[in-house]
Parts: C-alpha cells; structure tokens; sequence
C-alpha cells in the first residue's frame, strides 16, 4: 500500500475512497495535487475542521502539493449536507472577511516555504461568478439526473423530515462537482478529500470529470468525528472550539485538548498530532494525564507555536498549585471605575466572560466552586474591592478547570 495511504489509514482518517488500488498506485508513480474545501461562513474555522487540515499536512509530508478551496462562491448558496435548514446568507464584505481570516488560519497549519509542497490557495467564486446559466446546463447539468440526487442523503434527509430544500441548495452538489472538474483543468487536480457527509459531492466531481474528458480522479473521505461523550467536535457546553486566537485564547485552546475525555485521547494523538504511530504504540500505557498533556501541548505548538504551548503548560500548573497568580494565564482586562461602583462576584464573573449565565454563576458559588486568589466565595452578594488585586491582578477560578487573571486598568 502507498505511504500516504497507510499512515491516511493508520492515523483513523480513512472512512471511503473510490478506485483505491489505482489512487495508491497513481500515488506512488508521481506527485500529486489534492484539494479540499472550505466553508467561509465564519471568520475562523474551528475544531471540527482541524481533521481536514491534518489531511492537507499529511499530503505535503509525503510530498504532494495540497490545494485548498476556499468556497466564496458556494458559500454565497450554502451546503445542505448536514443541515436542517437553510443557511444565513452572508454579504459580499462578511464572504471576502472570512476568506482572508481563514487563509491566515490555514497557514500557519502548512508549510508555506517548499515550492514543490505548499499550498495553492483558490477561491471558487472566481470561476462561479461568470457562469453562463444555458451554458452551463447544457455543458454540466446533462451530466446529472434528478434520480440519482434526489438518493444523496443531504437532500434525503432534508425532504424525509419535510424540511425545505431549495432550489439554491440542491444545486449546491452540482457545482461542488464543477469545482473538481475545473481545478483539474486547471491545476491538474486529481484527488478531492472531504468529510464522509460529502461523499455523494465528491463522487459526483469524480464522475463529472470521467464523463466530461475522461481524466481518472478520486475521491478519499474522513470520518466524522464525535467525542467519547458523543458532543460533536468542536462543540463543547460553553462554545465552539476556534482556531483564532481572536476568539479564544491559546491558553483555553490548550485546556480543551488537556481535558479531552480519557477515552479520545490515544485515538486524538494519532488524528490530531504528528507523533509517529510507533512512539504513540509505545506510550499508550503510560499515566493519562501524562498523555493528555503531551496531546494539548502538541496540538497547541502546531497552531500557536512552541512558547503559547510552553506557557499554557506552565500556567495549568500555577493555576492547579494554588501557589501564584499564575502569570501565563489568560487575562482579561476592567476599568478600576467598575470597581469603585462596587460589583458583586456575579458581575465579575460576567465581565471576564468566564461564565455568561447569572444563574449558572449562583449555582456554582452555591457549590463552592467559585475562588478569588485561590479563597472560595460562598456569598453571591461578595463586593470586589481594590484590596483583593494584588499587584494590579486578582486570579478568578471556576471550578478546577477555568483559570482567568483579572487586570485592573
């Protein structure tokens, strides 16, 4: 088997792929380009899609080329896969927003430098915007039965709950197709990854591109990933994951892989890290919480680098001792007018956005898991006064977990 696919396979990332003997084969005879796509309906991508980002350094370690498509096109229509209603649609300005964030994003994952390897970057609006619409039915939609898409499960599950569908979204898989066929006229593409929700799009590129020039492409999906607790990756009970630093700190960012559910954690490090498969074999038994931190400090070095890792490792040491203020956590900054108003702990807790729920803020000081400079406060009521910031800074805690330092301006 290809050294591509066997590391595809070993790492959990394999889920389907068409005509795989002839993709290992192709994979083995030359250098290739394989694309994937991206939404742009945020201005940063989050957890859920960092498989896919793997799968785009995996292809650059074994020397292909990845192209990534970042969707300012379909994004302007919406995919349905997965979905139970229509999307928001966004304006030009937001699109164009988001697709330069995300970029960013996506290079500091990839190797940038190689000339052979790093990524091209496309944007599909590009090619979208100037379609002619006879043209383009008479050219590309002959190749596409109403039958066969109507079979595709995100436009059978949307219509088996009697949920609208429009006209707009059930095109969405014809012109994901249209992507494939025309980055492999263009750039030579012949391979699309995608989630395994995307796979009747991806088949229906690979067969576009057979019946419209007869070029041989493939298709290779992911499976989609859930946590041990079955939430979906990248949701967790207080938000999403992000990958932007923007809307959370590599310090948070480092605490949600150190307390991954002890049950993910192997199966994270062989997704999620680029640990050699023999090394994770190797230390599989060793103390979880020894694992759990080799995970969250490799997951947080390859998107915020070395020293965020190193720090946010220090911090969650200095914040679990109770010994210090703990100088590397993440901090959040009041005007000392506030505190001269006299807020309460509740408000407090609000300001620093560690909780943003009154009533789930009472419930935990009811439970004692509520903490000022390591002092835990039972009185809903506790007024936050000058006295309690020292050296400008008091440390908030919520629970064990969630560390903040509150810096007075």
């Amino acid at each position: 088997m290809n050294k591509f696919l066997k590391e595809f396979k070993d790492r959990g990332f394999f889920y389907q792929c068409t005509n795989e003997d002839e993709l290992s084969k192709q994979l083995d005879e030359e250098k290739i380009k394989g694309y994937i796509g991206f939404d742009c309906t945020a201005e940063s991508l989050h957890v859920g899609s960092l498989l896919q980002i793997m799968c785009l350094r995996l292809l650059q370690k074994n020397g292909h080329r990845p192209i990534v498509l970042l969707g300012g096109g379909t994004t302007r229509i919406g995919d349905p896969s997965g979905k139970d209603k229509t999307r928001k649609i966004l304006s030009e300005d937001e699109i164009e927003n988001n697709i330069k964030n995300i970029k960013n994003i996506l290079k500091k994952f990839l190797d940038n430098d190689d000339p052979n390897t790093k990524p091209i970057f496309v944007n599909n609006y590009t090619w979208l915007k100037d379609l002619n619409y006879i043209s383009f039915l008479r050219d590309i939609g002959k190749h596409f039965t109403i039958n066969r898409m109507l079979t595709f499960d995100s436009v059978k599950l949307r219509l088996d709950r009697k949920q609208s569908l429009s006209y707009m979204e059930f095109n969405y898989m014809i012109l994901q197709a249209y992507d494939f066929l025309e980055l492999n006229k263009k750039e030579n593409c012949v391979l699309q990854i995608g989630g395994s929700d995307q796979w009747g799009n991806i088949v229906n590129g690979v067969e576009l591109i057979k019946r419209y020039s007869n070029n041989q492409t493939f298709g290779l999906t992911t499976p989609l990933i859930t946590l041990a607790t079955g939430a979906k990756m990248g949701k967790t009970e207080s938000g999403a994951i992000w990958l932007d630093e923007k809307y959370l700190s590599a310090y948070d960012y480092w605490q949600f892989w150190r307390n991954i559910d002890d049950r993910d954690v192997i199966k994270f490090l062989k997704m999620f890290t680029e640990v050699e498969i023999k090394e994770i074999e190797k230390i599989k038994d060793k103390d979880i919480n020894e694992l759990k931190i080799l995970l969250a400090n490799k997951t947080t070095e390859m998107l915020h680098g070395k020293e965020a890792a190193k720090n946010s490792d220090q911090a969650a040491k200095e914040a679990f001792s109770g010994k210090t203020l703990g100088s590397n956590l993440p901090k959040v900054n009041i005007q000392s007018n506030k505190i001269k108003e006299k807020i309460n702990i509740v408000e407090l807790v609000l300001l620093s956005k560690l909780e943003n729920s009154k009533s789930e803020i009472r419930r935990l000081i009811k439970g004692n898991a509520v903490k000022i400079n390591d002092s835990i406060i039972s009185d809903e009521k506790f007024e936050i006064n000058e006295n309690l910031f020292k050296n400008n800074y008091l440390k908030l805690s919520l629970g064990k977990k969630r560390h903040i330092k509150i810096e007075l301006n």
